[in-house]
């Protein structure tokens, strides 16, 4: 029976926020075919999972030293990596190895297979957790060749790759982002209502922007879409997460940074999710979010959000939203008809349907053997 090994740039378990650290962490308790990880020594250990711990010798610290100041020209960032992994392969095994996010790594893994003779005996997969193609069509051949696997996000980022690719001669699979539907879910207006109360936010149409303080999450477009649509007189607020003040402005609060595990409150107590994203956008994590505590979403059509809102059956799609206009009016809109009894199948987008698909994907992986 193949193993399975998961080669991570990070510690697994991950003690900071990410997305796929999270799920593989949750995915770890539970019924999980994951028999090594390959990583730095993590602040605690999973349980049922064998390390690979990863470390630089002094001779590798000394070269990637030299490397980036010029005096050797052969990049050695990944070579620990790549010692560790082939000091553990055994000859008579074999092996389905996951890469997530880790461009770099790719090369050199596959290039001491080959070197070693037991390329037939590793199976690549490499998640992608962004959605536009990442290299050219001509020159990202050889990375198509040189894995057996693609995992998207989205089949809309699929469809991009067969778009721009003239040839894709590996295998795709599409494995949606959950999130763990035990802490994000929808409470009961009482229940709403009293989180309300509690942010001095009683009776009010609550809208929310949660993500990190770049340009490309679009801030600054609700903002200025803010200041033309506010109405004191129809009791509306905005809350800001996840970025200090910009500046003062009536109906703002900005409650900055904080923990994952602070969120749900937040959600739960909110009517409508905005979600200016102004890139492509792979899957939009905290849009499951906001929709397992019960909020509308309006979101920007870019990459996978269109597929993740289900192309507008789970919230409003703005087709342009660079526009201000669009937001200004979306907003206007719902203050004047709030919905927020959308069709949203609970089960859909969950951490446990991760673990259940990826689950699936190992399998189908483990037939390439027979």
């Amino acid at each position: 029976m193949p193993k399975v090994i998961l080669l991570s740039q990070v510690p697994i378990p991950y003690s900071k926020i990410g997305s796929w650290t999270t799920l593989y962490k949750n995915y770890l308790h539970g019924n999980h075919q994951i028999d090594y990880i390959v990583c730095k020594p993590p602040e605690q250990f999973a349980e049922n999972v064998q390390y690979i711990l990863v470390q630089r010798r002094l001779i590798e610290k000394v070269r990637l030293f030299l490397h980036k100041v010029g005096l050797l020209s052969r990049k050695e960032k990944y070579n620990h990596y790549v010692r560790c992994l082939k000091d553990n392969i055994q000859p008579n095994e074999k092996y389905i190895i996951q890469i997530v996010d880790n461009f770099g790594v790719v090369k050199p893994i596959v290039d001491m297979l080959v070197k070693e003779g037991i390329r037939k005996q590793a199976y690549v997969q490499f998640f992608y957790h962004g959605y536009p193609p990442f290299f050219g069509d001509f020159e990202g051949r050889w990375f198509f060749e040189a894995i057996d696997e693609m995992v998207l996000l989205t089949h809309a980022s699929y469809q991009a790759y067969k778009d721009f690719y003239n040839i894709l001669p590996c295998k795709f699979s599409v494995l949606h982002n959950g999130i763990d539907s035990q802490k994000f879910f929808k409470v009961s207006q009482n229940e709403k209502n009293t989180l309300k109360e509690t942010f001095g936010a009683a009776n009010k149409t609550v809208f929310l922007w949660c993500s990190q303080d770049r340009p490309k999450k679009g801030i600054h477009i609700v903002l200025e879409a803010w200041k033309r649509v506010y109405d004191p007189n129809k009791n509306m607020v905005l809350w800001i997460i996840g970025c200090n003040p910009k500046e003062s402005m009536p109906g703002v609060r900005y409650f900055g940074e904080m923990p994952n595990d602070e969120l749900p409150q937040y959600f739960q107590a909110s009517d409508c999710y905005l979600f200016p994203v102004l890139s492509k956008e792979g899957f939009g994590l905290s849009l499951i979010e906001a929709l397992h505590c019960g909020n509308f979403c309006i979101a920007s059509a870019l990459g996978g959000v269109s597929e993740v809102l289900q192309n507008g059956q789970l919230g409003q799609l703005i087709e342009n939203p660079h526009f201000i206009s669009e937001w200004e009016k979306a907003i206007i809109s719902f203050t004047e008809s709030p919905t927020n009894n959308l069709p949203f199948d609970t089960t859909l987008y969950t951490s446990k349907k991760w673990a259940n698909d990826l689950n699936q994907i190992i399998e189908e992986a483990k037939k390439s053997f027979l």
